[in-house]
């Protein structure tokens, strides 16, 4: 039955179940531009259903989407459903620029203009950022900018492609207020990269640390890339455009880096940049990494396995002054079978303090071979582990020298070793901490091998430094240690301030605090 033949109680009966049902009236009624149908009825995916369904039942929802989901569309008609069915209510939706935000608000207007005449109320205000019901309720489409958060308020706050918005943080901190009281919010973007507001917001809503709901879908969900039953008359009409849903996946992935299809179509938070890892390699560490572990030391170490007396282990460490700026990192691995069983990481922990965790650690693995980076402070470890706990079985380089100095030179050594270990599968990284390091590890503009801006590489150095030693024992043959008995013990020089080129006087005074 169509609307024309509809009587007037049958009128109203359909105006009160698309009042209460955003996904029958979207179904029935709205209309979108399909880039290879045209203009056609919005059939919802299930999907889609699905993501209707969440917006219904709670307030803040925040979504994780493939490209090209559609997402931004339902968004579009969940809000146009909301200013023609209800009275007085702002939608406010916030794109990451101009021409997005107009495209979105074009999106709606063409939707509006196809509804039939019993649920179509009068336009009051049309314009290119704003468009105004009878109803009293309206949509505000804006671009995002570093004032954008000052003027909104919203019955309804829409950020699309939020990972992709600078100063979202901001923005958000500005209108939450307004919507806490009643309002809802629903946060929409394909991945990109980690450590910004939207990835944060999405990792504290899987864990239950905040209000956000958490939507996952993707490629895999649309019929459109994967092939699904019901969906046949569709199939069709793409073989008809020579567009086969059986060889998507394979064409898709063959004209994009890997990188690129783990983060647009898998959804994989990866790290930003050019990765010094490659993005497969990333996803696997992510995908290996243990989540069952126990912790030590106020949660500064954490074990995945406890020595066996079958085994033979090595501890790599990076000493750093802390005063979060840096961490001081240590791993410890088994030195036959490649695996990361123990990490320590902290900022707060003074040397002499570290010494003693290293050496109880150290002793505990079985007399574990241990190799510190000397470079600033570490000599202040070594005289602690050597000299005040007596732990002999600290590395010595060729020069006779104990633990490994750090230059520009061996530094992209360690990490092209640490590199071929992980491609190959020599090593196995248990630690998440050690992961989200490696996802922000990057290559920048210049050609330097650094942390992404805001972002630590301790435990990747710490990492380094561990799999040098291992290399060096799996070509002397494993288990032969190099053990220290012949060194002569020194006095402790607790104030040592030995450091490499660029360093200020300045380290003094933090070495007493870390000494204290």
């Amino acid at each position: 039955m169509t609307t024309d033949s509809m009587d007037k109680n049958q009128l109203l009966e359909e105006f009160k179940r698309c009042k209460e049902d955003p996904s029958y009236f979207i179904s029935n009624y709205v209309k979108v531009t399909h880039p290879v149908r045209g203009l056609v009825p919005f059939k919802l995916y299930p999907f889609q259903h699905d993501i209707l369904d969440a917006l219904k039942a709670n307030r803040f929802n925040i979504l994780r989407k493939f490209r090209q989901a559609g997402c931004t569309t339902i968004s579009a008609a969940y809000s146009l459903w909301m200013i023609v069915f209800q009275k007085h209510k702002q939608v406010v939706i916030l794109s990451k620029g101009d021409a997005e935000s107009t495209e979105v608000l074009d999106r709606i207007k063409i939707m509006y203009e196809e509804l039939p005449a019993f649920i179509k109320p009068r336009m009051v205000e049309d314009n290119k950022h704003t468009m105004k019901l009878a109803t009293g309720s309206s949509i505000k489409s804006r671009p995002s900018g570093k004032q954008s958060g000052r003027s909104l308020a919203g019955s309804l706050l829409i950020i699309d492609e939020a990972a992709f918005i600078d100063n979202i943080d901001t923005i958000w901190a500005a209108v939450y207020p307004i919507i806490s009281t009643g309002g809802r919010a629903f946060v929409l973007s394909t991945v990109n990269g980690i450590g910004n507001w939207y990835y944060d917001v999405y990792h504290k809503a899987i864990a239950g640390e905040n209000s956000f709901n958490a939507i996952d879908i993707n490629w895999e969900s649309h019929p459109e890339y994967k092939r699904m039953e019901g969906f046949e008359d569709l199939y069709k009409v793409m073989e008809e455009k020579n567009l086969y849903v059986d060889k998507w996946e394979d064409t898709t992935r063959k004209n994009m880096p890997m990188k690129q299809w783990l983060q647009e179509y898998e959804c994989e938070f990866l790290g930003t940049g050019e990765t010094y890892l490659d993005g497969y390699l990333l996803r696997r560490l992510v995908e290996e990494q243990s989540k069952e572990f126990w912790v030590k030391y106020n949660n500064k170490m954490r074990v995945w396995k406890e020595p066996s007396n079958e085994y033979e282990y090595v501890i790599g460490v990076d000493v750093s002054l802390g005063r979060d700026r840096d961490y001081s990192a240590f791993h410890v691995f088994n030195a036959y079978t490649g695996e990361q069983v123990a990490e320590f990481y902290s900022n707060k922990t003074p040397i002499n303090e570290l010494a003693q965790i290293l050496t109880t650690e150290a002793n505990l693995y079985n007399n574990a071979t241990v190799i510190i980076e000397r470079n600033t402070i570490g000599n202040n470890l070594i005289d602690w582990m050597f000299n005040i706990h007596e732990y002999d079985n600290l590395w010595i380089d060729d020069k006779n020298d104990f633990g490994i100095q750090i230059t520009t030179r061996n530094r992209e050594e360690l990490l092209a070793r640490m590199e071929e270990y992980v491609r190959n599968n020599i090593i196995k990284i248990n630690s998440k901490r050690t992961v989200d390091e490696l996802l922000t590890f990057i290559v920048d503009d210049n050609g330097k091998i650094t942390a992404d801006e805001g972002k630590n590489d301790d435990l990747i150095m710490s990492l380094s430094i561990t799999v040098f030693l291992l290399h060096i024992l799996a070509d002397s043959g494993p288990l032969e240690m190099l053990h220290t008995e012949e060194q002569e013990r020194k006095p402790l020089e607790p104030f040592r301030t030995t450091v490499h080129d660029g360093a200020d006087n300045s380290l003094e005074e933090d070495i007493r605090w870390l000494m204290k």
